[in-house]
């Protein structure tokens, strides 16, 4: 899915681009979970395996009623739709630590420290676990996230899919609650409605927003959204070829930026020279920059920062 960006317009006007290309957050559509997933019920065990792969959750809940569209529960019911979900992730997340304190158990007999310390933070996360409390709450350190792939760690947001009169109020208080209580973020967007306007050429789209009063499509703010919610950065190549731009994970480091665009540059990197995006509107152009001294050199170490513009030095 494109982000939205008027950034890279305003870059390709004044670099005088051929073509713009934005980048975009890859959404998955894993359907399916339902009650009991984590025994196995429906296509439970295969869903929770692809969930298991994907960096973030983005959680849709049916927020309309309407006797048109199959409803697999007995009535509309958000609350009750986003704890089950959360439900088969911690018992899915249990399972996973279960089965690793017993492996775990049966190799730390001959007194290792590492493999002692892992099985006393197995046996914390699954009391906590069976307390109801997520590892997302728990602020779970980074290597075991990595090492046992925990449901519950995964950034989460909620998606209220509404109908076209947009969320009711007696759903947006359940989801104000629900989300203020687990500190996670929500959108609402009509699905029905942003699969009709992706059929329509672009040139149509604008009168259609207009004739609806949509002041801004919910594909772009779920794409901004998913930006948000894996904690992205963005930086722009610029040039009268294109202009792109490149999602990285905030503190990326150059070099590693740099094969984003390709490997060779990563491997063969020198330098990156790099402007601010703000610089660059408000003098017009990067000769006005590099006159001010704006154009800044850095080396392996720099961070990318939201809104850098970067040319990639490099030898191979």
């Amino acid at each position: 899915m494109p982000l939205p960006d008027e950034r890279l317009d305003k870059l390709a006007q004044i670099n005088k681009s051929a073509k713009i290309v934005p980048d975009g957050i890859r959404f998955l559509d894993i359907a399916g979970l339902v009650k009991g997933a984590s025994q196995g019920e429906g296509l439970g065990n295969m869903f929770l395996g692809n969930i298991r792969s994907v960096d973030a959750i983005a959680h849709v809940v049916r927020c309309f009623e309407s006797d048109d569209v199959v409803n697999v529960m007995d009535q509309v019911d958000p609350l009750q739709a986003m704890e089950i979900i959360e439900t088969e992730l911690l018992l899915a997340d249990l399972q996973q630590a279960q089965k690793a304190l017993e492996k775990t158990q049966k190799t730390a007999k001959g007194g290792d420290k590492t493999l002692k310390d892992k099985c006393a933070f197995l046996e914390d996360i699954i009391k906590k676990f069976n307390d109801g409390i997520s590892a997302r709450a728990l602020n779970v350190p980074a290597e075991m996230i990595q090492e046992y792939q925990f449901l519950t760690a995964k950034p989460m947001m909620y998606v209220a899919n509404t109908d076209e009169k947009g969320l009711p109020e007696k759903f947006k208080k359940v989801l104000d609650e629900k989300c203020k209580k687990d500190n996670v973020n929500y959108i609402s967007l009509c699905a029905k409605m942003e699969a009709e306007i992706v059929e329509l050429p672009l040139d149509e789209r604008p009168s259609f927003y207009q004739e609806a009063g949509i002041t801004e499509p919910g594909l772009n703010r779920l794409a901004r959204a998913g930006k948000d919610l894996l904690n992205l950065a963005c930086f722009y190549t610029s040039g009268p070829k294109e202009t792109r731009g490149w999602l990285v994970p905030h503190g990326t480091k150059a070099p590693k930026a740099a094969g984003k665009i390709h490997t060779d540059i990563e491997r063969g990197f020198i330098r990156a020279e790099i402007y601010k995006y703000k610089d660059l509107i408000e003098l017009g152009s990067e000769a006005k920059i590099q006159e001010k001294g704006l154009t800044k050199l850095e080396g392996k170490e720099y961070e990318i920062q939201e809104g850098d513009v970067v040319h990639f030095r490099f030898s191979v």
